[in-house]
């Protein structure tokens, strides 16, 4: 038991100690602290991006990958991972979505490379030892992000980090979805890009309830956020020890706690005992593009619709 609190309290100390350690574009949910929150939201804003955080003696060090999922990204993390030992990396998201085929195609190579995943906002700030890197919890994985975290070999969910869900749309006719039109092409590039983010999802490890959960949340309402029991049954959450995803070496690194999470409400789960729920409130937000079908014509990509 006294090993088991140690670990614990160690992994927050790495976590949480912001002063002495450590998808689409659309409107962003306000990140609690404002000490960091201008900086990560406009991160968060451009495509996703990756950076390697060193964190000697203290902990082996994360991959920080923030911002939207494009074409681009498989392809800038294998530039990123060529020259760098990344076999069980932690790799630490912040990101509000992005391209469906594109976040399946790199979702798969953090499996490749056994990685651990888990929510988090990291900072940057001055000592008197130089620049320190830490792990701040409260931060949002949506949409398209929710796949990668399940990715991980290992996947942890701090309390007060924002996971949401909704389903994939069309991306140019995210906004009105309602009013607009669609054609059979377009229904067939829908489910074809359910079926492969079916076949992902189990790939991975998770549950028939996480594609239910994401697929019942509409794009005119607005992202749902998974409760703790939400991520428990979509198998998001295979741990409650950030010791677990940061595997340390020195026992006197600092802790910081962070604040108590609100309850979040139970769509699924609830629902499927009581009926229907109301999503729980946030800002809707888009997703980047997804890649159109190639050979034939081309119609408008699709989206996790945010």
């Amino acid at each position: 038991m006294r090993l088991v609190r140690s670990l614990k309290l160690r992994g927050w100390a790495l976590f949480g100690a912001t002063a002495l350690c450590l998808a689409l574009p659309g409107a962003i949910t306000t990140l609690g602290n404002s000490a960091y929150a201008g900086g990560t939201l406009e991160e968060r804003k451009q495509p996703m991006h990756f950076k390697w955080n060193a964190c000697q003696p203290d902990c082996r060090g994360w991959v920080s990958a923030v911002g939207i999922v494009t074409s681009d990204s498989p392809k800038e993390f294998e530039e990123f991972a060529k020259d760098r030992q990344l076999t069980g990396a932690t790799i630490v998201l912040d990101s509000s979505g992005g391209s469906v085929n594109d976040s399946i195609a790199l979702g798969r190579k953090f499996r490749g490379l056994g990685a651990l995943t888990t929510v988090g906002a990291t900072v940057r700030t001055q000592t008197a030892q130089g620049e320190r890197a830490s792990v701040t919890p409260e931060a949002y994985c949506e949409s398209m992000c929710v796949f990668l975290l399940l990715s991980g070999k290992t996947r942890y969910v701090p309390p007060v980090a924002h996971v949401r869900v909704h389903q994939i749309w069309m991306g140019d006719r995210a906004d009105d979805a309602k009013a607009a039109s669609y054609t059979a092409q377009d229904l067939m590039i829908v489910e074809r890009d359910i079926g492969r983010l079916a076949k992902y999802t189990f790939d991975m490890g998770g549950t028939g309830d996480l594609l239910s959960l994401a697929l019942s949340v509409p794009p005119w309402e607005d992202l749902h956020e998974m409760s703790r029991g939400e991520l428990r049954l979509a198998n998001l959450v295979t741990t409650d020890a950030v010791a677990d995803v940061f595997p340390q070496d020195n026992v006197a690194v600092p802790m910081a706690e962070a604040k108590p999470a609100k309850p979040q409400q139970d769509r699924f789960v609830s629902s499927a005992v009581e009926g229907d729920a109301q999503p729980q409130p946030g800002k809707s937000t888009k997703t980047a593009e997804a890649a159109v079908p190639t050979g034939g014509s081309a119609t408008a990509p699709i989206q996790p619709q945010k």
